[in-house]
């Protein structure tokens, strides 16, 4: 659920959530990404979140950020928390941090016209446990969607499956079975065609062709951000 739809979680079944806020980077330290954390729960009603990130690299440092999750990881605030946008570098740096290893999630741009983290960050990512969250998996509002939706390729692998070339999308996106693909949606009909994606299985052929279109990286790439 994104925050901004919040104001309803206090009608629905909170355990049947799984609420995900993030904290702007200046307010990621004393005394303020605690206030932060508060505002966010009374704004949406709740006692919890399962999951806060840290929005991207900024003067805080990370020491700093990270003692202040796991306080609010115990005094039961949030359930767990990650980063967003922390290119390989910056993960390393997290890791030589104490508790920096709790890190559940990268939030980072993926799909398959924007295959940058491949190189190095993703193989970082699953050789420590750190799961994919995959923001504009559509490439929604992306100077990238037009090459993505015109694809060839992706039109073909759609056609064998039946699918859509967006369901065709997200089934490349969580191929691995370690992302979370988190497409914006804001009519019902569009969440329940989004989630019928789960059910296409890509074969290696279909994976070949999508890669022909759009090819894996050979070589390190800046962090894309749409």
């Amino acid at each position: 659920m994104r925050e901004e739809d919040g104001s309803r979680a206090a009608t629905l079944d909170r355990e049947g959530l799984f609420i995900v806020s993030k904290v702007l980077p200046h307010n990621a330290g004393r005394p303020d990404i605690f206030e932060s954390c508060d505002n966010t729960l009374d704004n949406l009603g709740v006692d919890y979140l399962d999951l806060y990130l840290l929005h991207w690299m900024g003067p805080v440092p990370l020491a700093e950020t990270v003692a202040c999750m796991e306080e609010l990881v115990a005094e039961g605030k949030i359930r767990a928390w990650g980063v967003s946008n922390l290119d390989i570098d910056e993960m390393e740096d997290l890791w030589r941090v104490p508790g920096g290893s709790n890190c559940q999630v990268n939030q980072v741009l993926y799909h398959p016209a924007s295959r940058g983290i491949e190189y190095d960050l993703l193989p970082w990512m699953r050789d420590h446990g750190v799961s994919l969250m995959a923001y504009c998996p559509l490439a929604q509002a992306g100077t990238l969607r037009g090459p993505l939706f015109e694809s060839p390729a992706l039109a073909e692998v759609a056609r064998r499956h039946g699918a859509t070339v967006p369901q065709v999308v997200l089934a490349w996106d969580v191929r691995g079975g370690d992302t979370i693909a988190i497409p914006r949606s804001s009519r019902p009909e569009h969440t329940l065609e989004n989630a019928a994606a789960d059910a296409i299985e890509l074969t290696e052929e279909d994976l070949a062709l999508i890669s022909r279109d759009f090819p894996a990286p050979s070589h390190k790439m800046p962090l894309d951000m749409e």
